[in-house]
């Protein structure tokens, strides 16, 4: 019976996870979702706190519910339901969050009725189903793991707080309006911050690696797990964000689709270390880590950007995202975990090329409506058009011109050469990252080979034997 009770417990708690996750994606896709952390003082500290707490709870249970960490399982099943109630009463003026003002242009009110797609309604009705799952999942976990509770797994809570906090909560304390263009905190390419995203970026990676290389195996996973759904919360915050208060120049819900290269490997990345698939790794490992890293050396022309000082939103989400989708394209390989032949480079290659023509298409697409695009009986005008983020097919980011070769979509042009350069141009990324892949390879077999086999972790010889029959596999 108490089995019976058991696996019945487990498969309602996978199902209401997967609808709680479910509805906390669409969620995204509203305006209130993260435009009150910003405002404290107007939504107020206890809501914004408590939401703020929901959003690790997004980490928490996945963990608790999927992978059984008991430690997740405590503070889940302790510390959600109280903050999850508390939302329910203090919501005040959250379902009416809206950025259109009195000074609110006419291509503002063009993009806030494309945005409000999801009726307020519709976002009152998922709110309380989505905290009504979260007090369903804690029941599950006290079902199914008991009352007691171990108070070391506290430890974990203000890791999980951090690692999903609101990356717009320190515009409470400045007004972008009062930085010029040119001030020295404005973030841009060659400044002294763009430097100091290169040296997070390498530091992270680096940090990240010796942190878990003498760890266990499961260990590792159970950490690039975590980091991967970290990954998915902050991507999935800027949904709302662009809604709201834009992200970097984007404004619509158009730029959400994810097509723009470092976007698909948001999903690729976290996929693969889910799933452990050889073929999303190589992906991950061959197409998107070279992305990540190659935005990090050139963020385009300054015209094109937005990024406001170093600690607003846009180049916050920007350093975290990127950082962690490098990291969780490098670091199995870097681990042990998996090695590559030169074969493996075909389907990301290919891979690559589906992504630049689709993204190409859509890009086109979606400018060509937009010129229709109008509401009250204002249409868009020339220069309002929308330029979603995968408009990188569209958009020279390069501080010279490219030779025009036509390419006509609907209403909209595109340069073929430029298209064909920039993927000539990722195919140097990759053969130049598939060399570097080969040096450090060859670098750690010669350093393991001069070390003492009794000198080595059991975790290497672990290593070594998953290497010699990936490699008889091959």
């Amino acid at each position: 019976m108490y089995m019976k009770l058991r696996k019945i417990t487990d498969v309602g708690l996978k199902v209401l996870t997967a609808l709680l996750l479910a509805t906390a994606l669409i969620l995204t896709f509203t305006v209130s979702d993260y435009y009150i952390f910003n405002r404290i003082g107007e939504y107020g500290f206890i809501f914004v706190f408590c939401q703020w707490v929901k959003k690790a709870g997004l980490l928490l249970i996945p963990l608790a519910v999927y992978y059984n960490k008991k430690s997740c399982s405590d503070v889940a099943k302790y510390v959600l339901p109280l903050f999850v109630i508390v939302s329910c009463f203090t919501f005040g003026e959250f379902f009416n969050a809206t950025p259109i003002t009195e000074e609110s242009t006419n291509a503002e009110l063009v993009y806030a009725h494309i945005n409000g797609f999801l009726p307020k309604a519709a976002n009152m009705a998922l709110f309380f189903l989505s905290n009504a799952f979260y007090l369903l999942i804690c029941a599950g976990l006290f079902v199914r793991d008991g009352y007691k509770v171990n108070a070391k797994s506290f430890i974990y809570l203000p890791f999980a707080v951090v690692a999903c906090m609101p990356l717009n909560i320190f515009e409470n304390f400045f007004d972008i309006n009062d930085f010029a263009p040119d001030h020295f905190l404005r973030f841009g390419s060659f400044t002294v911050w763009h430097a100091l995203a290169v040296l997070v970026l390498i530091g992270f990676t680096i940090a990240s690696y010796y942190f878990l290389k003498n760890k266990d195996r499961k260990t590792q996973n159970d950490f690039l797990v975590a980091a991967a759904i970290v990954l998915m919360i902050q991507y999935h915050s800027k949904d709302s964000m662009v809604m709201g208060d834009g992200y970097n120049v984007y404004n619509t819900v158009f730029a959400c689709i994810p097509l723009f290269i470092c976007n698909l490997g948001v999903y690729v990345a976290s996929v693969s270390v889910i799933l452990k698939k050889k073929v999303l790794y190589a992906i991950s490992f061959f197409v998107h880590a070279a992305g990540a890293v190659s935005v990090f050396f050139y963020f385009g022309k300054d015209g094109m950007s937005d990024y406001g000082i170093f600690c607003s939103y846009s180049i916050l989400y920007f350093c975290l995202t990127h950082c962690i989708l490098f990291a969780l394209s490098v670091l199995p390989s870097a681990l042990g975990h998996y090695k590559f032949k030169i074969k493996d480079c075909l389907i990301p290659l290919a891979y690559y090329f589906a992504v630049i023509i689709v993204a190409s298409v859509a890009s086109a697409l979606v400018t060509s409506a937009s010129m229709g695009f109008g509401f009250d009986g204002y249409i868009l005008q020339e220069g309002e058009f929308l330029l979603p983020n995968y408009a990188f097919t569209q958009i020279n980011p390069l501080p010279f011109e490219v030779p025009m070769w036509k390419l006509t979509i609907w209403k909209c042009d595109l340069n073929a050469l430029y298209i064909l350069g920039l993927y000539a141009f990722y195919v140097g990324i990759f053969l130049a990252f598939n060399g570097a892949y080969y040096a450090f390879l060859a670098v750690r077999k010669a350093i393991i080979k001069k070390r003492a086999p009794a000198e080595l972790p059991a975790e290497a010889v672990s290593e070594a034997a998953v290497t010699d029959t990936e490699e008889k596999e091959d």
